[in-house]
């Protein structure tokens, strides 16, 4: 029974964080009451997005509230006619501006030179950049909402995060992970003061950075190998002494990561083993949330089996808690929460078994995306 009571207080620990970051930490950032007043560069990498792009940058041309907005598209060596989808779209609108990417040299991966080529040849003028990718959709105030949080709160680098868009069953398992994690175990408020570089988390989706604070932080260059390049660069600017702050998105943006379950099992698969870093932390970490997660009901029913009644009810709360803070996280970002919520431990082994897929193809030097290799 002690046992169980342990794992009731350590669940019930973290679905009080989860509520307490998503209720008075989240940023939720708003539509400024007037247009933001300096020059914002929307940087677009794209590589075989052929059938993304359209929506994606018939949003960036519908932004409100930045006369001074440039958006540029970087062509990152597509195959399927992404350029001239991008051409159709713009039209003569002079506000867009498409670039001929070149292959990544030694030592870079693909997205982070293809980022990097952007910024760098993004107006000089531009003081703020916002990085978008092909499978977000912004809404008409969404950047100038976040460029204003950005600085309002004097950030060097903001993340909204988009509400993730879920239609099979694989999505509604998988994706809400995203924010459920970083809402449970990463202290928002400290995130924000502290100048630890490990206290960091962004998503590439959407991404805001004040210029200065980005080439301080040696941009994309300081991130020139890494496969979560998104969360490398806030950590970057964070050793440069720039502040870094996730917010709420889900009113801002919106986002289909994935069309079916071998890109959503790949997607995560190239990335997780980055996520935990040495494969031991990572099994302590996995061993952790099954055992804080998946194993109350599973104790549940077998103690109701075994008659134990005390056990099988503490077991219950400890499912509940953890189902709560699921749909707590699910709420705050514009996620579905019901019933979604209810398989929240089979969503944990789920991650578990793409944390071991990702390990076990990285050792074998077969990971790969989009066609080249991320390791």
């Amino acid at each position: 029974m002690s046992g169980v009571l342990v794992l009731l207080l350590g669940v019930a620990v973290l679905t009080a964080h989860t509520l307490v970051n998503a209720g008075r930490w989240l940023r939720r950032p708003a539509v400024p009451p007037a247009p933001v007043d300096e020059p914002v560069a929307v940087l677009l990498p794209l590589r075989d997005e052929a059938a993304r792009v359209t929506p994606c940058l018939r949003a960036l041309l519908a932004q409100r509230g930045v006369p001074g907005l440039r958006v540029v598209v970087l062509d990152d060596g597509s195959t399927d006619g992404t350029a001239e989808v991008v051409r159709a779209v713009a039209g003569d609108d002079p506000r867009v501006t498409l670039l001929r990417g070149a292959a990544p040299p030694p030592g870079w991966l693909g997205k982070p030179y293809a980022c990097w080529q952007l910024a760098s040849r993004a107006d000089p003028a531009a003081t703020a950049l916002v990085f978008v990718d092909a499978d977000v959709v912004l809404a008409p105030d969404a950047v100038a909402a976040a460029v204003t949080e950005l600085r309002a709160a004097r950030l060097a680098l903001l993340s909204p995060y988009p509400r993730i868009l879920v239609v099979t069953a694989a999505d509604r398992l998988v994706q809400p992970l995203l924010q459920w994690l970083w809402l449970t175990f990463l202290p928002l408020r400290a995130m924000e003061r502290s100048p630890r570089p490990s206290l960091a988390a962004a998503g590439g989706q959407f991404l805001v950075l004040d210029r200065a604070g980005y080439e301080r932080a040696g941009g994309h260059v300081a991130v020139a190998d890494k496969v979560l390049e998104d969360v490398e660069l806030a950590r970057a600017v964070k050793r440069a002494g720039g502040r870094i702050a996730l917010a709420d998105g889900s009113r801002l943006a919106t986002c289909r990561m994935y069309d079916n379950w071998p890109q959503l099992r790949d997607g995560y698969t190239k990335s997780l083993w980055a996520s935990f870093g040495h494969p031991v932390a990572a099994a302590v970490v996995v061993a952790l949330l099954l055992l804080l997660y998946t194993a109350p009901p599973l104790l549940a029913v077998g103690a109701l089996a075994a008659g134990a009644a005390p056990v099988a009810a503490a077991a219950a709360a400890a499912y509940l808690l953890g189902v709560a803070g699921r749909a707590i996280s699910a709420r705050a970002t514009g996620g579905r929460w019901w019933p979604d919520s209810l398989a929240h431990p089979v969503s944990v082994v789920v991650l578990g078994w793409l944390t071991l897929r990702s390990y076990h193809l990285r050792k074998r030097r077969r990971l790969t995306w989009r066609g080249r290799p991320v390791t």
